[in-house]
Parts: C-alpha cells; structure tokens; sequence
C-alpha cells in the first residue's frame, strides 16, 4: 500500500513520533495506522496516543428534555463542512429531529428517518434541505434516555460535545457538575469493573512491551505493570478521575459526599470515529491537469 503524506501526517499529530519515524511505522504496517500506533507504542517510539479517533467530520449535536416526562434525546447531524452547520435551516432541521424522537420514540435511525415530521418524514425533510443547502446531510445517530426516579443532567460545550448523565441521589447542580466533567475527561466507562477486557487486554500488551524493553528483571516488570495498570484505570473512569474544578478529589469522592451514584452516561462528539476524506484542491488540480 502506497504511504501518504496525509497518513504520515495523521499518524504524526496522534503519536507526537517523528515524521520520518512514521513513515517506517506505516511502511512496516502496510500502512495500518493503528497497528502503527500500537507497535510504536511498544517500542517507546511514540510520545501517547493523542487522539481515539480521528475527529474530521462536521455537524451539530443537539440535547433537548420533554418537559412533561423524564426523558432526555441527545442526537448527532451531520454536514460535510462547519460553514452549514451555521445555517438557519440545517439548524432548525437539527432542532426539529430532536422534537421527532422526543415524540415518536424510535427505535433506531431507520424508524427515525421515517418518522412523521409536520407534513413530511424526516428522510423526506432530509432531502429537502440538502436541495436547499446543496450539501449532504444525514442524521448519524441518538440516544433517547428516561429517568423517572433518577436526576437527569446535560451538558453541551459549544455544538461538538454533548453529555448526559443519570445520577441516582445528588441534586441538578452536581448532576451538570458531572456532565460538565465528562465533556472535559472523556472517561470510557463509570467504574473499573466496567471496562472492556479487550481494551484492559490490549494495554497491558503495551505495557509489558514497554517494560521488557527496559531489560529490568521479571519480578520488577510485574511490579510495574501493576501500578501501571491501576494508573490506567483510574485515567479512563469515572469514578477514578480527578474532578475537572477540583483536581484535589477524584469523582467518587465528590459522588459520595453529595450522597449521590451515577447511573449512567452518554458522551457524543461530533464526527468521532468518522473517517473524512483529506483532499488537497492543489494536487486535484495538476492531477486532473495532467490528465491522471
């Protein structure tokens, strides 16, 4: 597989590795990016893993509660470029898909897309507005979440990060705290027993890789992937982390001294695990000129 510059370049920015140090990482991969990540990783070439997933595609996240039920939508739109996602119309389209699952409670997107909108479904509403912005749109996805025992709590930074969160206990402004938090730190999960074996599988994979290059003995490897792997935990839980406007306590604890749990969360940021294309108009042009 033929390395780019814009490969090169990605795995530069994720890794913090030198440009040339990349290139082999991608040469001797195939060009497999996140085995790349993974064996520089192992070897210490990379400085951290700066990025989950590459974040490039556009839109808007929209959150809005059913004022007379305990039910809370939180839905991703999708645009091919940031100047639409500031148009009036994609907008009210944005606002108006929200009130549709609020209403209609769909079971997935495809009930959503043919869901009654006004006069009109919203796949139908859909193409009506790429006509009238002449760009691709889709509703990407949403989570519809009811807590009628519960505190329900949302938190949208900007149009890109959007949060909410279940607390069992607690009161409204420490429920925003902890949706404030999340949109912040990003955890994986709520606790420790909570998260993906495969993920705890592949990480301690690294960490021994790390260690071992070390050359120190067994017993001190062991040693050190344990504390290693207790630090790790504590960085991609909730529970574990340092609470953003107080790092002097970790969530659990501000959790238990407002007698509060939290029962669940969702995160959304905008494009997430979307790969967009990195055209460069320049090169188009002398490809198209020399007819290739």
């Amino acid at each position: 597989m033929a390395i780019t510059a814009a490969t090169v370049k990605e795995l530069r920015e994720r890794t913090g590795a030198g440009m040339m140090d990349c290139k082999k990482a991608l040469q001797e991969t195939d060009g497999d990016i996140e085995k790349a990540i993974e064996d520089m990783r192992k070897s210490g070439m990379a400085k951290a893993a700066k990025k989950a997933g590459r974040v490039a595609a556009e839109g808007l996240l929209v959150i809005k509660q059913d004022a007379d039920s305990a039910q809370m939508v939180i839905a991703e739109i999708n645009a091919e470029t940031d100047f639409v996602t500031k148009d009036d119309n994609f907008k009210g389209f944005c606002d108006q898909v929200a009130d549709c699952i609020l209403a209609n409670q769909p079971a997935d997107i495809d009930s959503l897309m043919g869901s009654n909108m006004g006069e009109q479904t919203v796949e139908e509403a859909r193409q009506q507005l790429v006509a009238k912005i002449g760009e691709n749109t889709s509703v990407r996805r949403f989570s519809l979440i009811d807590s009628a025992q519960g505190i329900l709590a949302s938190y949208l930074h900007g149009v890109r990060i959007g949060v909410i969160v279940e607390l069992e206990g607690g009161d409204e402004g420490l429920a925003k705290d902890i949706a404030m938090h999340i949109a912040a730190s990003n955890p994986v999960c709520i606790a420790e027993a909570d998260v993906p074996q495969d993920l705890l599988d592949k990480e301690k994979e690294i960490l021994i890789a790390q260690a071992e290059e070390s050359g120190k003995p067994p017993e001190i490897i062991e040693k050190m992937i344990g504390g290693r792997i207790n630090k790790f935990l504590k960085e991609i839980t909730l529970l574990g982390q340092p609470f953003v406007k107080d790092p002097d306590q970790t969530v659990s604890k501000l959790l238990e001294s407002g007698g509060a749990t939290v029962k669940s969360f969702i995160r959304y940021e905008v494009g997430e695990g979307i790969e967009k294309r990195n055209d460069n108009f320049a090169d188009e042009v002398m490809a198209q000129a020399k007819g290739e």
